[in-house]
Parts: C-alpha cells; sequence; structure tokens
C-alpha cells in the first residue's frame, strides 16, 4: 500500500500549497488559533493535495472549512470510517471534497486531504482550535506552532498504515515552497511585559496605554523551515482564577455543551518541603539513537545531544540522596541497561555509573522505547523507595498510544517526568506519559539546556509528595458541579492546575458569587486555595471553554482504535461529536457539489513539502515489525536556523539566563550558513563539568590533584593554607570546591544546587563550626569573596 506525506514528489511536481496564513489570539493562558492553508492548482490536471502536519497535542480542532470561489462549506465532524467513504465517493462522482482528520497512532499529528482541485482552481481551507498554553519554570507563557515533522518508528505491523511511515527525498529548507504568515494578539489583564520568539518578529505593538492588549507578527515572506516559538512574558501570572462561559442555547441545559462550564486555575501555594533523603529508586531511560548525535542546536560550537545528555546523566547521579536506589537505561532499536536490577546509591555505584557514562554513545539505531520500558516496570518494587521515572527522547514511536497505555497501567507505582528533545519531539508522547502518571513534561529546544531541565524536574522528583488533593464547591441553593477534568494526582511546587466543571441546576438570575477551594495535605499539614468568582456566565461564540473541557475528556480516554476498548471508543465519539473536538474516532468532511466533472482516471496526487530534522545524512531508520527490520530510506539532513529574537529590539538580541535555558546571543547570519561545519563541545571539556565529576556520592571532595589543577593553585599554597591542618582534608577541600563553584558557575547554579546541597550537609556533619573559618580561608586562597551564607553559617 502507497503512502503519501509530508515532502514533495521526486518528479518536481508543482506544489498546490501556496501560503499558510495563522491568526493567533492568546487572552491569558488561553490560544484561540484560525490557520488557513491556500491552495492553487498550476497544472493542466485535476489534483489530490495531501498536507500532513504536527500539531501540539493540547489543540482542540473544533471547526474545518472550504473557501471555494466565494462560496463558503462548513465541513462537518463524523465518525472518521463513514468520513473515509463519503470523501472517496464524493471523489468517485466528480465532486471536490476536504478531508480533515488525526493519524490513527499519534494525537499531535493531523493530515489534510483537499480532492479533485480542478486546473487553475484556488482554495483557501482553514482551521480553527483551541489550547491552554502551558507555563515555563521562568513564567513565561509558551505558545509552539509546529513546523518540523520527524521521522517516527513503528512498533507494530497495524502501525505500518500511518500517514507518518513514508520515504522522503531530500529537499532544502530554502526550497520550501510556500510561506508563512501569522500575527498574534495577546490580551492580559495583568499587563504584559514581553514577547519573545525563535523567529524574526515585528516590534510589539501596545494596543492599549496600561499594556494589557497588544500585537506581535512574523516577519514578512517567513519560511515555515522550523517551529515557531512565542514566549509571552505577563507582569503577573500567579494569581488564581474562575472563568464561567454561557452553554448552547440550542442544546439541553444539563448536556456537555448546554450547561456553563467553568475553568479554574489555581497556583497552589506549596512550599519547598524536601522529601526524605534516603527515598526513592530513580530510573533514567535515555534515547540513544543514531539522531543523538546532531547538536543541540544551530549555533556555533553547539553541544551534540548525546554529550548534552552524558553531562545531565553525571549532573543527575551527582544529586542523588544518599541511601536510595537508581538505575540507567539506554535505548534506540535495542536496549542496554547498567546493572540488572535498580541498586543503591553508593560511592562505589556512583562510580561505576559515572565510567559507564562517559563511554555512552549514540549507536543503538533506530527509537524503540516500548520494549525497556515494559522491562522496567517488571522489575519488583523496592519498599520505601517509590519509583520515579526520567524519559529523555527525540525520537518518535509511530504508535504512541500503545506506550502511553503502558505507562497509565503502571502509573500507581510511579511518577514519570519526560523530556522532549529538539525539534519535532511528539507531543502526544512526551505530554501524555507525564500526564497519565502524575509527572512533568518538557521540552528542549533551541538553547535550552537539557541539563537545566532535566534538574529542575529531579527536584520535583524530591520534593514530598501532596497528599489527599480534593476540591470543595460554595454555590447557592440548587445550582451543583459535575467534575470534567481527571482526579490530579500530583501537585508540584510552582505549576499551575487547571480544572474544568460543569455547573447544573439553576443559574441565579441577580449577580451573585461562588467560590472553589482546592485542599491538600502535605507532611500532615493542611493547606488550601480559595477563589470566589462571578456567576454570571459569560457569551463565547466560540464556546471556548466548553471545547478545552470536551478535549481534557478524549485525552482521558482516546487510546486510539488499536489501543482503545469499545466502550472508550464509544465514549470518545460521543463527546467528539457533541462538542465537534476532534479525535482520532472522527473526522471533518466537507463536499462541494456543485462542481460535478467526472475524473477520467485517477487523481495526480500531490504531497506537501514539510521540513524534516535528523541527526546525520547517514543515519537509517528501522521500522520493527514481527517479521523482522525494515530499512526505510535515510531522510535528507535538514537542520534550520534557530537564532533566539526578541519583538522588543530591532536586532533581535534577547536577554535570559541560561537557568532559563537561553543565553544572550545576537543574530548572526553567517552562522547559519555554517551549521554543518562545527566543533561541538565534547563531555567534560566545561571546567563546572570536571569539578562536578570529581565529586564523592556523600557530597564531598577529596583534596588531590585533578581538584588542584581546576582550582589554578599548587597543591603546596592548598594544603599551606588549610587552617585546620589536623582534621579531615576532605572538608578543605570540599570548602574550596564549593568557594569556586559560586565564583565561576554562577550562570548554572540551577544544575548544581541539589548537589551543592549534599556538599553543606556533609560539611555540616563533619565541619560543623570550623565552616566559617574554612570559608574565610577559601576566599583568601582564591581570591574570592563568597558569602558564608551559601554554606548556612
Amino acid at each position: 500500500m502507497e503512502h503519501h506525506c509530508g515532502l514533495i514528489t521526486s518528479n518536481k511536481e508543482t506544489v498546490p500549497l501556496k501560503n499558510i496564513s495563522v491568526t493567533l489570539s492568546i487572552n491569558d493562558f488561553v490560544a484561540a488559533v484560525v490557520a488557513t492553508l491556500n491552495y492553487e492548482n498550476e497544472e493542466k490536471v485535476p489534483l489530490e493535495a495531501t498536507f500532513v502536519f504536527p500539531m501540539d497535542e493540547d489543540s482542540a480542532v473544533y471547526s474545518f472549512e472550504a473557501l471555494v470561489d466565494g462560496k463558503k462549506i462548513v465541513a462537518e465532524l463524523q465518525d472518521k470510517m463513514k468520513a473515509h467513504s463519503e470523501y472517496e465517493e464524493a471523489l468517485s462522482q466528480g465532486h471536490q471534497a476536504y478531508l480533515l482528520e488525526e493519524d490513527d497512532y499519534s494525537r499531535d499529528v493531523f493530515s489534510c486531504n483537499v480532492g479533485n482541485l480542478q486546473p487553475g482552481a484556488k482554495v483557501a481551507v482553514t482551521l480553527r482550535y483551541v489550547q491552554e498554553l502551558p507555563l515555563e519554570t521562568d513564567g513565561a507563557l509558551r505558545y509552539l506552532l509546529p513546523a518540523i515533522l520527524n521521522p517516527r518508528y513503528q512498533l507494530s505491523e497495524q502501525s505500518a498504515n500511518s500517514c507518518l511511515n513514508i520515504q522522503k527525498p531530500t529537499v532544502p529548507l530554502e526550497d520550501l515552497p510556500y510561506t508563512l504568515n501569522m500575527t498574534a494578539t495577546i490580551t492580559s489583564q495583568h499587563g504584559i511585559e514581553r514577547v519573545q520568539s525563535n523567529c524574526s518578529l515585528s516590534p510589539i505593538q501596545y494596543l492599549t496605554d496600561d499594556k494589557t492588549s497588544a500585537q506581535v507578527s512574523l516577519t514578512e515572506g517567513h519560511k515555515f523551515d522550523r517551529d515557531v516559538e512565542l514566549l509571552i512574558y505577563y507582569n503577573e501570572v500567579h494569581s488564581p482564577s474562575v472563568a464561567v462561559e454561557m452553554g448552547m442555547l440550542d442544546m439541553k441545559p444539563d448536556s456537555l455543551m448546554g450547561a456553563p462550564s467553568a475553568m479554574v486555575s489555581f497556583y497552589p501555594d506549596i512550599p519547598e518541603v524536601e522529601a526524605s533523603k534516603a527515598c526513592g529508586e530513580f530510573v533514567f531511560l535515555m534515547d540513544r539513537s543514531g539522531s543523538m548525535d546532531s547538536p543541540m542546536s544551530t549555533e556555533n560550537n553547539s553541544q551534540l545531544r548525546i554529550e548534552a545528555a552524558k553531562e545531565t546523566l553525571l549532573l543527575l547521579l551527582k544529586s542523588l540522596p544518599m541511601g536510595c536506589y537508581f538505575n540507567i537505561y539506554g535505548f534506540g532499536s535495542s536496549y542496554e541497561k547498567f546493572f540488572p536490577e535498580s541498586v543503591k546509591y553508593t560511592q562505589d555505584t556512583m562510580e561505576d555509573a559515572v565510567k559507564r557514562v562517559k563511554a555512552l554513545k549514540a549507536n543503538l539505531g533506530g527509537t524503540e522505547i516500548l520494549t525497556p520500558l515494559c522491562n522496567i516496570y517488571k522489575a519488583s518494587s523496592i519498599p520505601g523507595h517509590p519509583l520515579q521515572l526520567f524519559v529523555f527522547t527525540d525520537g518518535e514511536v509511530s504508535d504512541t498510544f500503545s506506550v502511553i497505555r503502558e505507562v497509565k497501567l503502571n502509573s500507581k507505582k510511579h511518577r514519570c517526568f519526560s523530556f522532549g528533545i529538539g525539534q519535532g519531539a511528539s507531543t502526544s508522547l512526551i505530554k501524555n506519559i507525564a500526564r497519565v502518571s502524575g509527572g512533568t513534561a518538557v521540552f528542549i529546544t533551541g538553547k535550552d539546556r537539557m541539563q537545566t531541565k532535566a534538574l529542575g524536574s529531579l527536584k520535583f522528583a524530591l520534593q514530598c509528595a501532596v497528599d489527599n488533593i480534593s476540591l470543595s464547591w460554595d454555590l447557592p441553593p440548587g445550582l451543583s458541579v459535575k467534575m470534567l477534568s481527571p482526579e490530579q494526582l500530583t501537585i508540584f511546587r510552582g505549576q499551575r492546575l487547571i480544572i474544568y466543571a460543569q455547573l447544573t441546576g439553576l443559574m441565579p438570575q441577580v449577580e451573585s458569587t461562588g467560590a472553589v477551594c482546592l485542599k491538600h495535605i502535605l507532611q500532615g499539614r493542611s493547606l488550601e486555595n480559595r477563589v470566589t468568582f462571578s456567576l454570571q456566565p459569560k457569551a463565547n461564540a466560540n464556546f471556548t471553554i466548553h471545547r478545552l473541557a470536551a478535549k481534557s475528556l478524549i485525552q482521558t480516554k482516546d487510546f486510539g482504535s488499536q489501543e482503545a476498548s469499545k466502550e472508550e471508543k464509544e465514549d470518545v465519539m460521543n463527546i467528539s461529536l457533541q462538542s465537534g473536538v476532534l479525535s482520532s474516532f472522527t473526522a471533518f468532511i466537507a463536499i462541494n457539489k456543485e462542481l460535478n466533472k467526472p475524473v477520467q482516471g485517477p487523481l495526480a496526487h500531490r504531497v506537501i513539502p514539510r521540513p524534516v530534522m535528523a541527526g546525520s545524512s547517514s543515519i537509517q531508520f528501522y521500522s520493527n515489525f514481527s517479521g523482522g527490520f525494515n530499512r526505510l530510506q535515510p531522510r535528507s539532513l535538514c537542520v534550520p536556523a534557530y537564532n533566539l529574537c526578541s519583538a522588543e529590539s530591532a536586532n533581535f538580541t534577547l536577554k535570559k539566563s541560561a537557568c532559563s535555558g537561553i543565553q544572550k546571543k545576537k543574530t548572526n547570519s553567517s552562522t547559519n550558513k555554517s551549521n554543518l561545519k562545527k566543533e561541538h563541545k565534547a563531555f567534560g571539556e566545561n571546567a563546572v563539568v570536571q569539578l562536578i565529576s570529581l565529586q564523592k556520592a556523600n557530597g564531598s571532595w577529596e583534596l588531590d590533584e585533578d581538584l588542584t589543577k581546576i582550582l589554578g593553585t599548587k597543591s603546596k599554597d592548598i594544603k599551606a593554607a588549610n587552617p585546620a591542618k589536623h582534621e579531615d582534608p576532605s572538608a578543605w577541600a570540599t570548602v574550596l570546591a564549593v568557594v569556586w563553584l559560586h565564583a565561576n558557575g554562577t550562570d548554572l547554579k540551577c544544575e548544581w544546587e541539589l548537589l551543592e546541597r549534599k556538599a553543606v550537609a556533609w560539611l555540616h556533619d563533619h565541619a560543623g563550626s570550623s565552616i566559617p573559618m574554612l570559608v574565610q580561608a577559601a576566599n583568601s586562597l582564591l581570591k574570592l569573596s563568597v558569602n558564608p551564607a551559601v554554606f548556612g553559617v
């Protein structure tokens, strides 16, 4: 069976897609998007055009229409099987037909078919969707318009039918035949501080004096050759809120779309409390497929992904608490693990693991993640040490639902923290394995540092669990609430919590208020957050809250045709058809019956180009079937430029700390042209990493020649300057190391905070009252002025 997807045919036919136009409206943390695809058939034969494109997993697509010769044809949402049948029948009768659907095996890939596009015809196809915007650790709201659709690896013979499994010829990014224009209007009662992007933007225009409304646009002629990322910074993002939206008047008052819906956003005030220091089993599952040999970004001297992964594993290993258990897996077409089963964290096991980490290579082929996951879950649980799983991958499997289902089946015994590396990482896979297990999902793109993001998640994993999470509502008599969001498994400090609910019964006729209270228990302490809200629902023509609530319900039940039970499929179908929100079991179909020109022979098929990221032109990709490996053609090497730009400055200079994953850098056009000829930083070239690699499992350093070299002093001078010569020299070495870190590694402090805490705790146990004296001597020797307060004295 032939599959059409993604890239231009080798015959170099004219591609009918000419332009993509996106209008983006962001209100606080919700985005409403209108995307229009403009087609024109410049050939002399009728065409069927197919465009396969990625979208964020959280996108709730609710409208699809075509504009043909001034006439608007609105699509109907139907059972997918029925829609396919009607589409094929319409084409056979000479009608024009349009089909929009999710891929059967992944919720973040969509396919748009335009059938029977006549010679000279122009068609504009428009889809609309809404989505919640994720909150970054530095307080930014992140909107991503994905362009990159990476190769995906098949886990089963059934997923060979996915539109993703296509052999794609080489296409230089500069030859993409269509452009993208995007305008974003942003409104927030909190005030808009700034907007940043990885693409060139027009200067920000404030539409109001109080800066509560603003507009930015992509510069003209933008080639859609990379993911478009917007980072929106408000003056205040941590205010809890409740919005109530009126239901559809033509629907039953107690139905999903007929009853008023509420969206509650909380920012729980959770104090920073560390869990028991000897608690937890930490398993790190690291992608070692061939594409991990590509650079983290296109900047000069950017690290290779595998080198960043090795440094990340080193930092994670050094930051683990004594007494916990750990193991490290590497996976590709096969998998390897450091130890037969998780081992106790000691100096010996840590040293063994560090040696193995330094030798790691991206040499395990494709991306087959399900088998190592099953192996991890098969292992016996360690009493008193709950499993914390960290998954790092830059590739994807085509049938993500089977992986998500496996994680969900084991969600009671673990939390999963997932990391999508680079552009094109599957939002469906990364977000859902975290969502169903109560972990967090992180995406590492552009100049983001894998090390920073991973250590941030480890801090979450080391936090005390928040138990007994519950919501209580205070509503007038006659009004009740029905929860639409799934039960919340975990809340982490600094995270936002969004809850959807349906209000049923009699809404008050006069102005009145309700209240909702989030309660939880942390280490025996009862905590709560309460917010009061108006019970006068607001009208919204797009029914944004209702659509987002429906999407939330669909996400908890939709595991694709291969994984979903009959009951789950029926539930998803009903929710999808009621709400108009697309699912993996439904599709949008539109037919223009005014065109009635029987086609002589098969329609010429044209596939729309998409940029594809790959690590190396020599990489081979594999599909793992029951009958053995099926080799696909190597993908082209297409690495788009990724220069972070600010909408606030003409030269697009960005000022953001390395701990936020972005460093100050001016755009340099020559960088883009030389991204294939770079020297990449190898593991351990960084002096901070060299120092960290010398730290012992208990948090201390030894006074040896390796430490002396990094400190830049002579061994005899260090020994002579020790004010506690008759005490353990490790205390002196540890103070010197921590002082040096504070002076030389400030930009990366968020990456070594945890291992520093271990060092300080060890010092308090072994040096006690001598610490102030040792710090003073260390500052004098190294000619520094580090505040003794960092040692807790």
